[in-house]
């Protein structure tokens, strides 16, 4: 009891923010350091080249395109997390998203968003939105706020150019 308290308290006293974390690059690019961008609003959206949501990539990057100018931030993040739908090479990931999509907004390298090998912001991001806020599927999506703060999660039916979606990066900018 003792144990969880203590931990219960250190807790609340080290609060996070997503600026509290960072990933690896896509093919030897430089780390993304979340911290980079304070004052920005961030979509980070867990990806997957082989997934019936890969059309969302379009959507990411007309996002990306329309916003970045006002301070959005796109980061998709590969995982192989989801039936295995990513592929397992960075430079396959970067070559696909490239030639098919022309993506233009930072990608992570293949990373863990689920169970307990999830990467820590995956883990911060999840706890932040509640027992059903984690990733359930490929291009689940979180906006974090120019304060560093979870503002909203967003599952993967949830398409970039939806109005719900849009609505609550506008309403951020």
């Amino acid at each position: 009891m003792i144990l969880f308290l203590f931990s219960l308290l250190t807790s609340v006293l080290v609060a996070q923010t997503a600026y509290d974390f960072s990933f690896n690059g896509l093919d030897g690019k430089p780390e993304i350091d979340l911290s980079n961008y304070k004052n920005n609003i961030i979509l980070v959206v867990n990806t997957a080249s082989k997934c019936g949501f890969t059309g969302q990539y379009e959507g990411l990057e007309s996002l990306h395109r329309t916003y970045a100018d006002q301070g959005l931030v796109v980061i998709g993040v590969p995982s192989r997390d989801f039936a295995s739908q990513e592929f397992a090479e960075a430079c396959d990931v970067d070559a696909f998203t490239k030639n098919k999509y022309d993506i233009t907004f930072l990608l992570a390298d293949i990373t863990h968003v689920k169970g307990d090998d999830a990467h820590p912001f995956y883990q911060w991001a999840k706890s932040e939105a509640g027992f059903m806020g984690g990733p359930k599927w490929n291009f689940h999506k979180y906006l974090i706020g120019k304060d560093g703060n979870l503002i909203d999660s967003f599952g993967s039916r949830v398409k970039p150019e939806s109005k719900k979606l849009v609505t609550a990066i506008e309403s951020q900018l």
